[in-house]
């Protein structure tokens, strides 16, 4: 059996920070020691940290790679391999790729997106062309018409792990603010003022003939897999009490703190996105996600749309926010770990995967040196 040494190395361990080694073996961590090794061939990481490898719960890279140019459209099992690539170079070793079931009018080609990246990641899988390890978190647009019928495409797929309730419908959630969502639908679909208004009335009529009937519908199509199921931008407390007696126990991505306040209340887990915590605020004028974690209602965090923004967003929390490193670290790995029911990972501990990554901190920068998976190096 082969076996691996990490050494010299500060090991972030579930609740404390530990100069230490790693012994691997079998693709699972066998020892957990102090101090350093000098047993020959083992790997010097030269003080660095060694944090678990990310998993990140929700990520739609994958759409930035199949469309990286507007009207440019990639050929779909590349930009699945170039999107594997940036999670297992950012750290990232378990990655739920989010996959949009249900078109609102908007986003040409997100269809054919989820119909590919479900075809794709079944093709290479087993193969070992991937880095990381994928499955399937099923964003589905509850007022869109052909939601249901993507969704009964892979209803029982084997690598769903996780489905999330969402209503991209304009003002609400995300959306909330109908100027600014006038003006960036004018902007990225370069249409009129009139075009644009027309398509609102069009959404909101939709939404309100749709999404309730959908929404049951949803809930007893999936009720036999006993999934974890999210809510998705929720800004209004008594949506967050209505899903948490569905058993909707997580809310993904809050856009007020009254909300995020309110699911943390009533035991609902609370998911923030990395990049808002990088950028120092949200990109739609929604709550600062710093502020979030400085107030103790965040569980976990998602990378979104930048796979390498959950490993600068853990340790910008651990300076900024008040949290200690491990706590803000777990927040990228135990906790959506533990959300997606992936009990074999996300911590630092014997007898879990020998999923890794080392992490050098520098001027108030952070770079992810190399990663393993279990206990073989993929970056």
């Amino acid at each position: 059996m082969t076996e691996t040494i990490l050494t010299n190395a500060q090991l972030v361990l579930p609740d404390a920070m530990l100069p230490g080694t790693l012994v691997l073996r079998g693709g699972v961590i066998a020892e957990v020691q102090p101090g350093r090794s000098h047993a020959a061939g083992a790997i010097d990481l030269g003080g660095d940290h060694l944090i678990p490898g990310i998993v990140d719960v929700h990520t739609d890279n994958l759409e930035r790679q199949v469309l990286p140019r507007s009207n440019a459209r990639w050929p779909s099992r590349s930009a699945m391999l170039a999107h594997d690539a940036q999670c297992a170079s950012a750290g990232v070793t378990t990655v739920l790729d989010a996959l949009c079931l249900g078109d609102l009018g908007f986003d040409v080609g997100r269809g054919q997106t989820f119909i590919d990246g479900v075809r794709d990641l079944d093709a290479l899988a087993d193969t070992g062309l991937l880095k990381s390890e994928h499955f399937l978190h099923l964003r589905c647009e509850l007022p869109a018409a052909d939601m249901p019928e993507a969704l009964e495409r892979v209803a029982d797929h084997p690598r769903v792990v996780m489905a999330s309730l969402m209503d991209h419908s304009p003002g609400v959630g995300q959306y909330r603010d109908l100027d600014r969502y006038r003006a960036m639908r004018q902007r990225q679909m370069q249409l009129s003022a009139e075009a644009v208004e027309a398509r609102i009335e069009a959404l909101l009529a939709q939404r309100a003939r749709l999404r309730e009937t959908q929404r049951r519908w949803l809930l007893d199509r999936l009720a036999h897999r006993d999934l974890p199921l999210a809510s998705h931008d929720d800004d209004d407390v008594e949506e967050v009490a209505r899903n948490a007696a569905d058993g909707i126990r997580i809310s993904e991505f809050p856009v007020t703190m009254e909300a995020a306040v309110a699911a943390r209340r009533i035991g609902v887990e609370v998911i923030a996105g990395a990049p808002n915590i990088v950028r120092g605020g949200s990109h739609s004028g929604n709550v600062n996600a710093a502020e979030m974690v400085r107030e103790g209602v965040v569980d976990a965090l998602a990378s979104d749309y930048v796979p390498a923004a959950l490993v600068e967003a853990a340790w910008r929390c651990a300076a900024e926010t008040g949290i200690s490193l491990p706590a803000a670290v777990a927040m990228v790995t135990a906790a959506p770990a533990r959300m997606a029911r992936l009990a074999d990972r996300g911590r630092i501990a014997a007898g879990l995967r020998a999923d890794l990554a080392q992490v050098r901190a520098q001027d108030g920068m952070v770079s992810v040196r190399r990663v393993w998976r279990a206990g073989e190096r993929v970056a």
